[in-house]
């Protein structure tokens, strides 16, 4: 897996809707995030820039629009930032990290029967 950059809060909503439509223009990136973002058109193409700049996206010239479309998969991004969090809030520490979120949430029984499963793979591949 390459170095995935990191992403800003921003960024990530740019990111979900090319992830999802890709590749996209930057006019039809713009007219999804219109009513979830209060952000100028000029904000958007500044933002898709930034993605390029940082290698997350690639673009090729189709009439007379840019196409836009992920050079980074959503699930590496994802994978890249947990990794970022981890290290960042809880020292690298899987097990403090799931402790302190177990403790915190209330779960349904479908819920940890599913932890219980993921749990018990994890010991067969070890």
């Amino acid at each position: 897996m390459t170095k995935v950059p990191q992403i800003s809060d921003t960024e990530w909503q740019v990111m979900k809707v090319i992830w999802a439509k890709s590749p996209i223009s930057a006019n039809q990136v713009i007219e999804s995030l219109e009513g979830s973002c209060n952000w100028k058109p000029k904000t958007i193409k500044t933002l898709l820039g930034r993605l390029v700049k940082k290698k997350v996206l690639g673009y090729h010239k189709e009439s007379r629009e840019y196409m836009y479309y992920s050079l980074i998969s959503e699930k590496e991004c994802v994978h890249a930032e947990n990794k970022s969090f981890l290290s960042k809030v809880y020292g690298g520490a899987f097990n403090v990290m799931l402790t302190s979120f177990l403790e915190d949430e209330k779960l349904s029984s479908s819920e940890i029967d599913e932890l219980k499963k993921i749990l018990e793979e994890k010991v067969k591949e070890n």
